[in-house]
């Protein structure tokens, strides 16, 4: 992202307010997340219904695939998924919303896809647990103790599903979800 100079702020204070509300919608006509995080300043889109947004593409994104290889194509929308999770991150900088969309996306595939985790190819498996391993620390990290004990059962259903598999991981991913 470009730092703005001292030169480029007198500028923009210079600009008559017509001319300012001119290249706002200029700019938000232009890119589609100025535009929501722009809503969300000014009261249009709530947190709530942004996240109510990102959960439907999601369950979109997830459910609608095919493909002659699912696991490939899997692996794909958990991606674009998590890339509509990072977008939400950066409208709303709402950490709980963020996190109950992890935990969505993991739901919809623990409900919906296991089945893809015996596949001869293990991305799909290796993107999910790495989802997993995300969402604990994103939950230890930025959250209070007490949601921990609300999140725990869930995720240890999760940990164990991917723990069930006789598959290797490259890297470490706890038993449990621990709650100090």
């Amino acid at each position: 992202m470009p730092t703005v100079s001292t030169g480029f702020k007198k500028a923009v204070k210079q600009l008559s307010d017509k001319e300012k509300e001119a290249i706002i919608l200029k700019a938000a006509r232009r890119d589609g997340e100025l535009y929501d995080l722009l809503a969300i300043e000014l009261g249009e889109l709530t947190p709530e219904e942004a996240y109510e947004q990102t959960a439907e593409k999601i369950r979109e994104l997830m459910m609608d695939t095919t493909g002659r290889y699912l696991g490939r194509a899997l692996t794909k929308s958990l991606r674009k998924s998590a890339k509509e999770i990072a977008r939400f991150k950066r409208i709303t900088k709402d950490v709980k919303l963020e996190t109950d969309l992890h935990l969505y996306l993991l739901r919809l595939i623990f409900d919906n896809f296991t089945g893809q985790f015996d596949s001869y190819y293990k991305a799909f498996y290796t993107a999910t647990a790495r989802l997993l391993q995300r969402t604990i620390q994103l939950i230890r990290k930025n959250l209070h103790e007490d949601y921990h004990l609300e999140y725990k059962d869930e995720l240890d259903s999760f940990l164990e599903q991917i723990h069930s598999r006789n598959k290797p991981l490259s890297f470490d991913l706890p038993r449990e979800f621990v709650v100090e």
